[in-house]
């Protein structure tokens, strides 16, 4: 198959699989989704969604979160790990929502890269599944299949991005990127196939015998942090990576 022949497949299986893909995280308005997509930084959906009904039960909106003190949200997220700087980053950028927005979310990629704690990919999803702006949010699941569809190089989450951003029409990205995730963990896994498994990877590469190589982001294509960045929000934007508590007494270099 051609790219374009690839591309094509793709969209028209995905599209007969999951028709109308729900956002995984459950929210109201662009707030909620805001602080659910950061709390999902390494803690998966389901968690998530346990947690943020309690949390959302003391402060819904920018102006009660800011009267809740760090310590408060740490200890009702704590759950979702990263805790200590993903409560920063929620009292920071409620207070900035307060302070600078009068309580509304901004409607940019340049003003959400601003706030605390908030990487390339949550303002994707928060300009994307909030505001209607297409965008093209890239989470492993993506980056993964990417790769192994033969869509992107895998060399970096921002090449991934780049690529499907020019292959697949605009009007597609705010869907495609839930149907991709949602294809990613049911049938494309990252142990259950290695490119030779599921559906789409046999039908684009029927010759394919050889699993594919993992498509770890190398250094020379980490983004750097900005000062005040997260540790939730460097994880997220592809600088370093989690560490066991092990790694983390061996590697106190990064």
């Amino acid at each position: 198959m051609t790219l374009n022949e690839r591309r094509d497949f793709v969209l028209k299986r995905l599209v007969e699989l999951y028709p109308n893909p729900p956002v995984p995280l459950d929210h109201t308005d662009a707030y909620t989704l805001l602080i659910a997509v950061l709390l999902s930084a390494q803690c998966t959906d389901v968690r998530v969604n346990l947690i943020t009904p309690i949390l959302f039960n003391r402060a819904r909106t920018p102006f009660e979160m800011v009267k809740l003190s760090v310590e408060e949200i740490q200890d009702i997220i704590r759950p979702c790990g990263l805790s200590p700087m993903k409560s920063k980053g929620i009292a920071g950028l409620s207070r900035i929502l307060v302070d600078k927005y009068r309580g509304e979310v901004p409607r940019t990629m340049e003003e959400l890269e601003e706030l605390p704690a908030v990487g390339h990919k949550t303002a994707s999803v928060v300009m994307a599944q909030a505001f209607g702006v297409p965008a093209f949010p890239i989470d492993t699941h993506i980056h993964r299949l990417a790769f192994r569809w033969g869509l992107s190089d895998g060399s970096s989450v921002e090449r991934t991005e780049r690529d499907l951003k020019e292959l697949f029409p605009p009007l597609t990205w705010n869907k495609l990127h839930l149907q991709i995730i949602f294809y990613g963990r049911e049938h494309c896994t990252a142990r259950g196939c290695d490119g030779t498994v599921c559906e789409i990877c046999r039908t684009l590469f029927p010759k394919r015998r050889t699993a594919l190589p993992s498509t770890r982001v190398p250094k020379s294509a980490r983004v750097k942090p900005k000062r005040g960045d997260s540790i939730a929000s460097r994880r997220e934007k592809g600088v370093g990576r989690a560490k066991s508590s092990a790694a983390k007494k061996k590697a106190a270099k990064r």
